[in-house]
């Protein structure tokens, strides 16, 4: 499962698997895009670099954060963009992509949809037995959003079984 929260300047992304019943954090990280690039330059580096990870995962599926539509619209633009070329990437490749709001991430991985940053990251070292806390912020994230669905998925054949 690959896991990533979406930026134009950082695109975080965790790949994370399930051995013997727990969760495993096999990889982590962030693609940075140069701050003098323009948009499409930033968004080729996105394109390509999530099409490398793609190919070296291999995942079932990617989890990706939906937009959260706050009052900086030009940021919003942005990330709508970084979202896009992620989306663009898995479909070319044929991996289904499910998509989780921060609430229901925070939620998955918390236990409380408005758990902060630092409740979120300390979680994440928990559940995915981490010496350290993940860092930076946006690896933190992706890693919580592969837990979300990691989570939602199980729930989900739990139902069904």
């Amino acid at each position: 499962m690959l896991g990533i929260d979406p930026g134009t300047a950082t695109t975080g992304y965790g790949y994370v698997r399930q051995a013997a019943g727990n969760l495993v954090v096999v990889d982590y990280g962030v693609v940075r895009t140069p701050a003098r690039a323009d948009t499409p330059g930033r968004l080729l580096a996105i394109y390509q670099r999530v099409q490398e990870l793609l190919r070296a995962c291999r995942p079932d599926a990617v989890a990706a954060e939906e937009l959260f539509f706050n009052r900086n619209t030009t940021t919003a633009m942005a990330v709508g963009q970084a979202r896009g070329v992620l989306l663009l990437a898995a479909a070319q490749q044929g991996v289904p992509v499910y998509e989780y709001t921060p609430s229901q991430v925070k939620q998955a991985v918390a236990g409380y949809g408005k758990a902060d940053k630092h409740q979120v990251q300390a979680m994440v070292k928990a559940i995915l037995r981490m010496d350290t806390t993940p860092t930076p912020d946006d690896a933190a994230d992706a890693l919580a959003v592969a837990i979300c669905h990691l989570h939602s998925a199980r729930l989900g054949r739990l139902g069904k079984g």
